[in-house]
């Protein structure tokens, strides 16, 4: 998956380990907000069975309708049954966050990237179920030779006839939210990140088997058509997509929000060359410039007066060998 084809996004600023605190409070967030849109989404039923026979019979034309062979098996085998419910009622919530703490603890470097993925995957799965309402195989009417495997060995199990919720809370559950499975869209996303990143050969082959079976679990039980399954694939496929751009987009919003807070003093503290300005200084304390000394010491001499002692100065231009300068003419003279 694009994903992780390398390493995230790399910023100029080395950025810490995720705090297991924030990721827990931003991934309760956002299963508390994608569970309230999901209840929020239910469709009209008449549509949404009318999506679900739409459904059936492309399948049928296309000869991929799987589901009706392996309800019939696991309604009347329940050792194949009672396990495949337990599978769909409980897997889909504990693998998945196994799969994130494990990434979080032991592949720090991979998680964001994998936790963007599962978020905006789930998004695109909600858009989903918000715009196309679909009633699951099990809530058909009987003539489509269909059973509720989940009600069958309710006995069994925590859950109702209600989908896998616990009994009495299947009003707090969206039965219509067929189109994508992001059971097998999760379970995909397990299966992927088990595969790249586990070293044991062993987790790398339940990687490969885990959507699989998740795969023919959802359609034993009626709670998918296998068109279902490919939407959910076809989601995470998607969301793999979307994940570097996010991922960029997060680091660019990161580096705005350090350069504001090391944004330099305000413009009226600086010079207008950018420098630093030098408070003024009034002209009564300033220090008057320093005058050079006269040599002469204020005296002053007549032209071609020579002080006490000076030298003459041999002619070096303007004279000729043999003469004499004028300033060799005797004081007496003058």
């Amino acid at each position: 998956m694009p994903y992780s084809a390398s390493a995230p996004p790399q910023s100029p600023v080395p950025r810490a380990r995720p705090r297991w605190w924030t990721e827990l409070t931003l991934l309760v967030l956002v299963y508390a907000a994608y569970s309230l849109g999901r209840l929020l989404a239910r469709g009209d039923l008449s549509t949404a069975v009318d999506h679900g026979l739409a459904i059936l019979r492309v399948e049928k034309a296309l000869f991929l309708n799987a589901e009706h062979p392996l309800n019939r098996l696991f309604t009347s085998t329940p050792a194949l049954g009672i396990p495949a419910d337990f599978a769909y009622a409980s897997l889909h919530y504990l693998v998945t966050p196994a799969v994130l703490v494990w990434l979080f603890r032991r592949r720090p470097a991979r998680y964001r990237a994998a936790r963007t993925w599962l978020m905006l995957s789930t998004v695109l799965g909600l858009a989903g179920f918000t715009l196309l309402p679909t009633c699951p195989p099990r809530l058909l009417e009987a003539g489509y030779g269909f059973v509720d495997t989940m009600a069958q060995y309710s006995g069994y199990g925590w859950w109702g006839d209600e989908a896998s919720a616990p009994r009495g809370l299947g009003g707090m559950t969206n039965q219509y939210a067929a189109m994508p499975s992001l059971h097998v869209g999760w379970a995909l996303w397990c299966g992927v990140l088990l595969w790249r990143h586990n070293r044991n050969p062993l987790v790398k082959w339940v990687g490969v088997g885990y959507p699989l079976f998740i795969t023919v679990v959802v359609m034993g039980t009626a709670n998918h058509y296998f068109l279902d399954a490919v939407a959910g694939a076809a989601v995470m496929g998607v969301g793999a997509l979307l994940t570097r751009p996010a991922l960029r987009a997060a680091e660019r919003v990161r580096g705005a929000a350090r350069a504001r807070s090391e944004r330099p003093p305000e413009p009226s503290a600086m010079s207008p060359a950018g420098s630093p300005s030098v408070p003024s200084v009034p002209a009564s304390s300033r220090t008057p410039p320093r005058k050079d000394p006269i040599v002469s010491g204020g005296c002053e001499t007549s032209a071609g007066e020579r002080f006490p002692g000076q030298r003459t100065r041999s002619s070096t231009s303007g004279t000729t060998p043999g003469t004499t300068s004028a300033d060799d003419t005797p004081a007496t003279a003058r």
